[in-house]
């Protein structure tokens, strides 16, 4: 695939419904510090395709928790990163969009809101089902068009009703509704709302906690995550790849003047409903007594557009929602089903992977809307600034053992093992200690634990990430060295290393219940593959189960090959073998060779994009 379409849906990916409706309303509530998230993130996807991705595609791996497999051996590290990985889609991922969509459906067609997410579910259901990752990646890029030309489209209008540039600086600032809690901060905007840097100690995001405790959980997002990692190995070849990660770099410097500034003016023109600071007046304007920001950039939609514009939009939040949903729903079903399923059945058929596959998501979906109701009182009703919290307790420990696997050759699966326990033991500790200890409204006393109180989230992060590093070193030298194989083509240093003939690869298997594993070895991985009866070097059928399946497939009823096609499945042809292929990367890239002259192409821009970055965040420091 071309490097646009693969920029197109790393982008369309992050840029969910979510971040539509959480950076708006954000935007509303605390003014622009948020946005560092966005920015912070143009720097990790550059970091994606120069550091990370060549350790990847040396590796030869589809997913993230078969790297760390082959990386560490053993097993429980694997199934530890893609247990965790599924509970972060649920808590970070699934249950946002569909809030963040069924919020917007709510409020166009005054609808309720689980009502709304049913509609939104069959809506992506609908096309999700029968597609591959190609299938999903090329509808990202068109998608990406619809939602930025909608978005820059509602941008125009929102600076033409407010009255411009000058007029939204000065107009935040005395956006107070009218109705307040006496004698209290509610409703009042931040005197830092334009900055991005904020004071250390008594800000909503500290200035230390944005440039380090952020970039952490980032990292994982954007460098070991299935859902963005999956798509940058789609690519052609590696230039192809850092492409990829250019355009979407670049694209990310938009949602902050078609998302965040938007929810700023929507606060201005609307601020005793999307601003509104007393508990009884925001349940009857938004059924959420914490606060009614998260209605900042649908309420703009439909008091500003005209009645064909709004359909576009709709059309924009649609194609956000489920373009995140597609991403996750594919990603997730093939870590459940290649990284954990396979793990117990190792002889598993293509039928059942894909049985397995489908029923996997919707439990996914079932799980993700009973948190809803935690997710739209979490955080003062701040959505964005749920995902963030959420994201520190858990991506840290997840982060440093990726970062410290690829660039630092002596750690060991011990080290990796008990950093990654340990630091999630803490994080999860903290985390249920803020949902038994929710923030306190602006007019309450503050009475959390210390932890709570005085220990910002992103700070928590620092710490977490410094305590998993610690465990991770001290455990790995304390313990035997990794052996020779979990380095060879595994990290930042020996990813140049020749392949060698018998390399422990982990090989996707067979359709059939009669093809086995080709290796006949125990690879390093504590897997047993058994010996095929092979002719010429090709594996080959036992006759008795081949003749079987033969018979099988030539009884398939028109009905079963429809149910194949709506699966995605090709039926199978007399004689054929058709491997069971995760929904991963179409295309592998085999070679980490690059054209000079587009290397240096790309390699300028990256110059250029970082020189961009530095300018636009020093600006709003």
């Amino acid at each position: 695939m071309a490097w646009w379409p693969v920029g197109a849906s790393l982008f369309a990916s992050n840029i969910g419904s979510g971040h539509f409706i959480g950076l708006a309303g954000s935007g509303a509530a605390a003014g622009i510090g948020a946005i560092a998230y966005e920015w912070n993130g143009m720097l990790m996807v550059l970091l994606l395709g120069w550091l990370f991705l060549p350790i990847y595609i040396a590796s030869g791996v589809t997913t993230m928790p078969e790297y760390l497999q082959r990386r560490f051996g053993g097993r429980r590290t694997q199934l530890f990163i893609a247990v965790l990985s599924l509970f972060i889609y649920i808590f970070t991922k699934i249950s946002v969009d569909m809030y963040a969509g069924a919020v917007f459906i709510q409020l166009a067609l005054q609808w309720n809101i689980y009502l709304a997410i049913v509609l939104l579910l069959s809506v992506t259901a609908l096309y999700t089902v029968a597609g591959g990752l190609a299938a999903v990646i090329y509808t990202d890029a068109a998608q990406t068009a619809i939602m930025l030309a909608g978005a820059l489209t509602l941008m125009g209008f929102s600076f033409v009703e407010v009255g411009g540039w000058n007029a939204l600086m000065e107009g935040y600032a005395n956006a107070i509704p009218s109705i307040r809690v006496p004698n209290s901060t509610c409703g009042i905007p931040r005197e830092d709302a334009f900055h991005i840097f904020r004071d250390p100690v008594n800000s909503d995001l500290p200035w230390p906690g944005v440039i380090i405790g952020m970039s952490i959980p980032s990292m994982w997002y954007w460098c070991s995550d299935q859902v963005i990692v999956q798509r940058s190995l789609a690519a052609k070849t590696l230039t192809h790849a850092k492409g990829g990660s250019l355009l979407a770099a670049y694209l990310k410097i938009l949602p902050f003047f078609a998302i965040m500034l938007p929810g700023m003016i929507s606060r201005i023109l609307y601020t005793d409903e999307v601003a509104c600071a007393d508990p009884d007046l925001c349940k009857q304007i938004c059924g959420n007594s914490v606060g009614c920001s998260d209605i900042a950039y649908a309420k703009l939609v439909m008091e500003l557009l005209p009645a064909g514009l709004r359909g576009l939009m709709m059309a924009v939040m649609i194609a956000a929602l489920m373009s995140s949903l597609t991403s996750i729903f594919n990603s997730a079903s093939t870590i459940f089903t290649m990284d954990l399923w396979k793990s117990f059945r190792p002889h598993v058929s293509e039928w059942e992977l894909m049985i397995v596959g489908r029923v996997f998501v919707l439990v996914l979906v079932v799980v993700s809307v009973l948190w809803i109701p935690v997710v739209q009182a979490s955080q003062g009703g701040q959505l964005f600034i749920y995902i963030q919290s959420i994201s520190t307790y858990l991506q840290p420990p997840v982060s440093v053992i990726f970062l410290m696997g690829c660039f630092w050759k002596r750690t060991n699966e011990k080290g990796a093992f008990w950093g990654l326990t340990i630091g999630l033991l803490v994080g999860c500790i903290r985390m249920l200690l803020d949902f038994i200890y929710p923030t306190p409204m602006c007019y309450e006393e503050d009475d959390r634990p210390a932890v709570l109180k005085y220990v910002h989230y992103l700070y928590f992060s620092i710490l977490l990430s410094f305590l998993t590093v610690v465990v991770v070193v001290a455990v790995s030298l304390a313990t035997e060295e990794p052996k020779p194989e979990q380095i060879s083509r595994l990290t930042w240093f020996t990813r140049f290393d020749p392949v060698k003939p018998k390399e422990h690869v982990f090989t996707v298997e067979q359709s059939c219940k009669t093809l086995e594993l080709t290796t006949g070895q125990m690879d390093e991985m504590g897997v047993t593959g058994r010996e095929q009866e092979t002719r010429n070097g090709k594996p080959c059928h036992n006759r008795k189960d081949s003749s079987s399946s033969l018979s099988s497939v030539q009884s398939q009823s028109k009905l079963m090959s429809a149910l194949y096609w709506l699966c995605g499945m090709e039926r199978r042809k007399e004689g054929e073998n058709n491997p069971v292929t995760p929904p991963a990367p179409d295309q592998a890239i085999c070679s980490l060779e690059e054209k000079p002259r587009l290397r240096l192409v790309v390699n300028a821009n990256l110059i250029i994009c970082l020189s961009v970055s530095a300018f636009i965040i020093g600006y709003w420091a």
